[in-house]
């Protein structure tokens, strides 16, 4: 009963938060700069994250500035939070999320690229896109497995966006994500979002689940070095396995 009432709890902080970011964004984002914006999602991103019980760690370094292409494995709908949270960066996203309520106009506000992956003309405007992003100087990050994986096994990584950063001669930073029990220390599955799960039980799970530790472990900057977008994808793989087990 204490879980149930502490998780209905956590659920009326996180509306109240999404709400008044919804407001921030309405009113405010349009009168600041691009640098308020980006220290606003952060602070925001961190504010989610302590209304669902959920303390951060980063571990290494992540980039002070772009241009760079973060690359990390995906596990929850909590890791685009976790990640905005550690270092405020550009996610690239399936389309249908800018018109989600709510959370569409945060992704939007928070500088989001949408892709429509059934495209392979959309996928080659997306490259195009993120290649002038990261000539521009800009911290760009992907999900290279292109959906949540269970966290106990890393799924092959799809090479198409790593063109970007080939084709923009920019560096790739692998990251690691996991999420840990706060008291025990062991990896917790609870933010987990796999299969056939609906996202509201996959949230509420998360909610009901004991304090719990995000993890983000940022690995050394890479740069191509002659390596073809597939080659690299594959040593990447290797990285962010490694960072997220660590």
């Amino acid at each position: 009963m204490l879980r149930g009432l502490r998780a209905s709890w956590r659920v009326l902080r996180l509306l109240v938060h999404a709400l008044h970011g919804l407001l921030v964004v309405l009113l405010r984002f349009p009168r600041m700069a691009p640098e308020q914006q980006q220290a606003r999602v952060q602070a925001w991103a961190l504010g989610l994250l302590h209304c669902a019980g959920i303390t951060l760690r980063v571990h290494g370094e992540p980039a002070r500035h772009g241009p760079v292409l973060l690359v990390a494995n995906h596990l929850s709908w909590l890791d685009i939070p976790v990640m905005h949270a550690a270092r405020y960066c550009r996610f690239i996203s399936k389309s249908d999320v800018q018109g989600w309520p709510i959370v569409g106009t945060l992704a939007t506000a928070a500088g989001t690229l949408y892709i429509e992956r059934a495209s392979r003309r959309d996928a080659l405007r997306m490259v195009g896109s993120m290649r002038d992003a990261l000539h521009a100087g800009e911290v760009l990050a992907v999900f290279p497995e292109g959906t949540t994986g269970d966290g106990r096994t890393l799924l092959p990584f799809h090479a198409n966006l790593i063109e970007a950063a080939v084709a923009a001669g920019a560096p790739v930073q692998p990251v690691g994500l996991r999420f840990v029990d706060r008291r025990t220390g062991a990896t917790s599955h609870a933010p987990s979002y796999i299969g056939d799960e609906t996202l509201v039980g996959s949230v509420w799970r998360t909610l009901m689940a004991p304090p719990l530790v995000a993890v983000v472990h940022f690995g050394a900057l890479q740069q191509a070095g002659g390596r073809d977008r597939r080659a690299w994808s594959q040593d990447l793989h290797a990285a962010v396995d490694a960072l997220r087990r660590s």
